[in-house]
């Protein structure tokens, strides 16, 4: 090869490598998931921004979807316009794997206390959809919670190494307990409750130890029929063991007022093939209310 030609090819060899490292440095990095650190500080940012009535404050992907009591609205309405202070009570549930972060946690309108479930869709470490259920507790209402000025006992214990359970297997677990609810009876649900289990309802012991009524067990106690209770999977803390499911209870007569049903964000603390403890928000909607987010998992069948 004649020397002009050799300069030529090499010249050539080192234009291409020049490229394709030029590329490799200006190529667009792969977007990265959200660690149990970026959930918990997107939870923060978004109550924060809450309290400010300011959304302008949040990481926020394009075309934000926010629904309240499973209402679509504009990000700014709804509770955003009447919120003055955080309370002292936050519960996270951080789902990495389905990038979901929620939260059960206290704010304060004035006097009344609101407690609010909140999750977070999160989409390249942004929020991409905003999903929450709001309670309110006024001075007059006849249950005060009890429970929020402290964690929920057992809720954030670590699991024992040798008693974690698959993701699938969690949420076989929670579901027992809204199947123990369709029929009225845990026990023939083969509902799994551990001995030290107890059950909290906006800020209230219900069931189990310091629950404080003369039919406390979560087996005894007795159970009005749900034959309609619908269940969606919300999200699974794996880490920390804990299912949370988002259900509505149905048809029960007028238990829940004429028209209504429960719809709730209930948290399972599961290991070991058994419910350890259970902190649920509950909120009273018209009967019809359906979610309008997809389940994070399927149901087993």
């Amino acid at each position: 090869m004649s020397q002009p030609r050799a300069l030529k090819a090499r010249f050539a060899a080192v234009s291409f490598s020049a490229a394709l490292l030029l590329g490799f440095f200006h190529a667009p990095a792969a977007a990265e998931n959200c660690d149990r650190s970026c959930l918990s500080g997107l939870l923060t940012q978004y109550i924060d921004a809450v309290v400010a009535r300011d959304p302008s404050r949040l990481p926020l992907a394009d075309k934000v979807r926010f629904t309240e009591n499973s209402k679509a609205l504009k990000l700014g309405e709804g509770l955003w316009q009447a919120t003055t202070t955080k309370g002292t009570f936050r519960q996270d549930y951080l789902d990495t794997r389905k990038q979901i972060a929620a939260t059960h946690v206290q704010l304060l309108e004035g006097k009344n206390q609101v407690l609010l479930s909140a999750l977070l869709h999160v989409k390249d470490s942004k929020i991409a959809g905003i999903e929450t259920l709001v309670q309110r507790v006024t001075p007059e209402s006849r249950l005060q919670p009890k429970e929020l000025d402290k964690p929920i006992r057992g809720m954030n214990d670590p699991v024992p190494a040798n008693k974690k359970q698959s993701r699938e297997s969690m949420i076989r677990t929670a579901l027992t307990y809204p199947e123990g609810l369709r029929i009225g009876n845990f026990t023939d649900a083969g509902t799994p409750f551990a001995p030290e289990a107890y059950r909290v309802e906006n800020g209230v012991i219900m069931a189990g130890e310091g629950c404080g009524r003369e039919d406390c067990g979560l087996y005894s106690q007795n159970i009005i029929v749900h034959p309609g209770i619908i269940a969606s999977v919300a999200a699974v803390d794996e880490e920390n063991g804990v299912v949370l499911l988002w259900m509505n209870f149905g048809h029960t007569g007028s238990a829940y007022g004429e028209g209504n049903s429960l719809v709730t964000f209930e948290a399972f603390k599961v290991w070991g093939g058994h419910i350890h403890a259970i902190n649920a928000f509950f909120c009273g909607l018209p009967i019809s209310t359906a979610r309008f987010w997809p389940s994070a998992d399927p149901l087993p069948k």
